[in-house]
């Protein structure tokens, strides 16, 4: 089973997970919540309390990020749980997508305009 929240605040979308997800009905909760936010910027996704990751959550991992990258929005993983780190980085994932410390995404998320800022670097 798994239970979304989601927390938005302007045009910043924090969606946190929690249980599993997984072919299915899961993958379905996860991507109806992430698709039914309207005029947002950055999509944060707290895997922090996720229990288990298949294959097809993983492919609805990457089909977001295709969504997201289509409408020029950001999609940020955030505090992957141990079992969830080891899966992306098992398949190679890690490389693929935004994954950080939620502390770090704030920081970055406060940043005014992180593009023209001298720590786009760590953006």
């Amino acid at each position: 089973m798994l239970t979304i929240d989601v927390e938005k605040t302007g045009d910043v979308a924090v969606v946190r997970c929690v249980g599993r997800i997984v072919r299915g009905a899961e993958v379905r909760t996860l991507r109806n919540a992430v698709f039914s936010e309207k005029e947002i910027r950055i999509v944060v996704i707290d895997l922090s309390d996720v229990e288990t990751l298949d294959a097809g959550g993983l492919t609805a991992l990457l089909s977001l990020q295709q969504w997201a990258g289509n409408r020029n929005v950001q999609l940020k993983l955030v505090n992957p749980s141990h079992f969830v780190n080891q899966m992306l980085t098992r398949t190679g994932l890690d490389q693929v997508f935004d994954i950080s410390t939620f502390e770090h995404a704030l920081f970055v998320l406060s940043a005014p305009d992180c593009r023209h800022s001298k720590y786009a670097a760590v953006c």
